[in-house]
Order: structure tokens, then C-alpha cells, then sequence
């Protein structure tokens, strides 16, 4: 048995009034008690007067094949597959590092992932819930990675594909992609009527299913599509951003997931084409992120992820900065941090055991050096990391 004794518990929704021992035993939380609980003889007892015992953090978008490097996904291919396993761990480990226990893969090239963790032992490293290859259009964004489609029975085809393959969610290109040449980003990829067949296929085989769409035209056919998850959706038209109240009101009533995909390193600069194309789409970070906060005082369900691995500029382990990210935007700390842990383990299928500090869930915990309630940036200060019940990192 082992008892972090610590300042303060947030537990994935909310800081726990006068907890401060946390009790783990075989892998699961076993008791949240309050501060001067009598620790009994013989239990491993990690101290930590000032820190904040949070659940292991959830990235919910990240490329695992990406090493973070300029053409991250589109050089994999040219890689053999103990090239792509070993890659796969070492972006585990860097989320690890940064205190994330689990992680959501939205796009794996050739299976790698869904492959990888069917053969490789996973002790010690994050819990992967995997898309396989992203299912795109023909010459659509994302191309390389294997999942092209088209016409309803390819589109039925790539969804049992996914099942029988064990996917955990369907990741469908709803629209294009910054990275991807000749790929509009302000266009679809695939119809309303397209998208809702995935997900009517998806749904009848037990799969939600997450859309990419930045333009404004794949936000609106995936909402009627009644897809489960838009990642970015940042609202692109030809020339502008453009936010209809009508769009905001459809996600927040059907309870569609939106993973707005930030933490953009601060001190990376993006390959040239990008920043062109950034810049001819009229975005503005700062205006991100205020309208994500805006969408979730609208009601709708915001979770955090960093597309972790396609560049330099979202690298592996930005997690934390995701976060700050939404409290800079204007979330109250409990909601931005709920996006990482309880919010975000829902969203990925496993929130009956993840992502909350409860009697009976998955022992994945981490502890930061200080109060992310009043300085945001202790939340990238992991101190000691705790997954399946093990101790892994601890400064101690």
C-alpha cells in the first residue's frame, strides 16, 4: 500500500474539501481522506507539504508515430515498424514525463499504433485508446497514412475495418488540414450524407466517432451528421472565421465533444508553408482560445488535446500548456483542469475508472509542486507520477 500525503486534491472535477492522504493499493485508489489521517505502520508514505494530487492527466489528440520534427507524419512511411515501435514509445514517455497517463491517438500511419500496442508489453507507459489510420478522402488531408476512402461502400468497409482491427473511435477527416498540400482547409472532404453513414456504421458497431474540421462547412455537416467529437473546429471560411450562435447551440445540445487542439509551444516556429497558410486563413491564437472558452460558457463540452507529434510546434508532452491555454482564454482553473482529467477520460470511453481521485479508479496520479489554483504553471512542474498504482517518477 502506498499514501501520498499532500496539500490539496483536486479530484477531476473539483478540489476536495480537507483531503490530504490519498491511499493506492494493487493498482486502484482505495481511500481519499482527510489531512492527519492516521497513516497505519508499514505503508510507503510519499510527502509532499505543498503539492496538488490531481488525476494522471488525459491528452485527448496526439499522433504517437509524430516525433514532433517538421513533416512529422508524412516522413513515417519511410520508416520499418521496430523504427515506428520505438518512436511510439518514446512519445509515451515524453507524455509520461509530463505527468499524462493517458492519451487519445487520432491518426496512426498504417496501423502502427493499433499494431503496436496489440504486440508490445505497455508496462510503465501510458494507456492508449487508438483511431488507427485517419479515414480521409481521395488525395484528401492525411493521405499517406492508409485510411482513403470513397463511396458509401468503401466508407462501410473502412468503418468494419476499424472494428475488427480494434479500434477505440473512428477518426473521419471531415474536412482539410494545414499540412497537407492541395488539402483546402476551408473546405469538406466528405458530404453530410457521407459523414452520416460513418456514423450510423460507427454507432451499430459500438465506435463513436471524432470528425477533423476546421472549416466552418465540415463543422455544420458533422454536426448533422451527429459525429461524437469535432477536433479543432475552428470555424473557417474562404476568407474569415465565422461562428454561427445556431453551430455553438447544435454542439452544446447534442453534447459533441470539441478538442480545440492548443498548447502550442511558445518558442517553435512552424515550417514557412504553415505560417502562409495560418495567416491566410485568419487565425489568431489569442482569438482561439477566447472562442473555445466561449463555446464552453455556451454549454459546450470542451476537452483538451495538442495534436501532439505533427511538428515542432505541438510537440509531445504540452499537455499542461493546453490547459493554460484555456485559463488564459478566460476558464476558471477547476473547468481547464477538469479538460485534462474527468472531462477528457469520458471522452476517450474510460471515465468509469480514469481520470477522477475517487475510491475505486484506476490508480494514474500525478502531483505537481504547488497550487495550479493560483499559478497555472505548476500544473507543468510533475513532481511525482503514480500510474497503475506504481510509482514512476519522483523527485523525492
Amino acid at each position: 500500500m502506498l499514501a501520498l500525503r499532500i496539500a490539496r486534491v483536486f479530484d477531476g472535477r473539483a478540489v476536495v474539501e480537507g483531503a490530504g492522504v490519498v491511499f493506492v493499493d494493487g493498482g486502484r485508489i482505495v481511500g481519499v481522506e482527510a489531512a492527519g489521517f492516521g497513516i497505519p505502520t508499514g505503508v510507503e508514505v510519499i510527502d509532499r507539504p505543498s503539492g496538488t494530487l490531481l488525476p494522471g492527466l488525459v491528452d485527448g489528440h496526439v499522433h504517437l508515430v509524430g516525433d514532433g520534427e517538421p513533416g512529422a507524419l508524412e516522413r513515417v512511411g519511410e520508416l520499418s515498424q521496430d523504427d515506428l515501435f520505438s518512436t511510439i514509445e518514446r512519445s509515451l514517455r515524453i507524455q509520461l514525463a509530463a505527468g499524462v497517463t493517458t492519451v487519445r491517438d487520432l491518426g496512426d500511419v498504417a496501423w502502427s499504433v493499433v499494431d503496436w500496442r496489440a504486440r508490445r508489453p505497455r508496462a510503465g507507459l501510458p494507456t492508449v485508446v487508438a483511431s488507427g489510420p485517419p479515414v480521409t478522402s481521395r488525395g484528401g488531408h492525411c493521405r499517406h497514412a492508409g485510411g482513403q476512402a470513397s463511396g458509401s461502400d468503401e466508407l462501410r468497409a473502412a468503418v468494419r475495418e476499424r472494428a475488427e482491427r480494434g479500434a477505440d473511435v473512428v477518426k473521419i477527416m471531415a474536412g482539410g488540414g494545414m499540412p497537407t498540400p492541395g488539402s483546402p482547409v476551408d473546405q469538406g472532404q466528405f458530404t453530410a450524407e457521407e459523414l452520416a453513414l460513418v456514423v450510423r456504421q460507427a454507432h451499430a458497431v459500438g465506435l463513436p466517432v471524432s470528425a477533423h474540421a476546421h472549416a466552418l462547412v465540415s463543422i455544420r455537416d458533422a454536426i448533422a451528421a451527429g459525429v461524437d467529437g469535432i477536433e479543432h473546429c475552428t470555424f473557417l471560411t474562404a476568407d474569415s472565421v465565422h461562428v454561427p450562435e445556431e453551430a455553438i447551440a447544435a454542439l452544446a445540445a447534442q453534447g459533441i465533444v470539441v478538442c480545440p487542439a492548443l498548447g502550442r509551444a511558445p518558442d517553435a516556429v512552424p515550417p514557412p508553408q504553415l505560417i502562409e497558410r495560418v495567416r491566410e486563413a485568419g487565425l489568431d491564437y489569442d482569438a482561439l482560445r477566447r472562442r473555445v472558452v466561449r463555446a464552453h460558457l455556451a454549454g459546450v463540452t470542451i476537452v483538451s488535446g495538442t495534436d501532439g507529434g505533427i511538428s515542432p510546434d505541438a510537440p509531445h508532452g504540452s499537455l499542461p500548456r493546453a490547459v493554460m491555454d484555456l485559463v488564459s482564454g478566460g476558464m476558471a482553473a477547476a473547468d481547464a483542469l477538469a479538460s485534462a482529467t474527468s472531462v477528457a477520460a469520458r471522452a476517450c470511453g474510460l471515465g468509469g475508472r480514469k481520470g477522477r481521485v475517487r475510491t475505486g479508479y484506476d490508480a494514474d496520479l500525478v502531483v505537481v509542486d504547488g497550487d495550479p489554483f493560483t499559478d497555472m504553471a505548476a500544473l507543468t512542474r510533475a513532481d511525482v507520477t503514480v500510474l497503475g498504482g506504481q510509482v514512476l517518477g519522483s523527485r523525492s
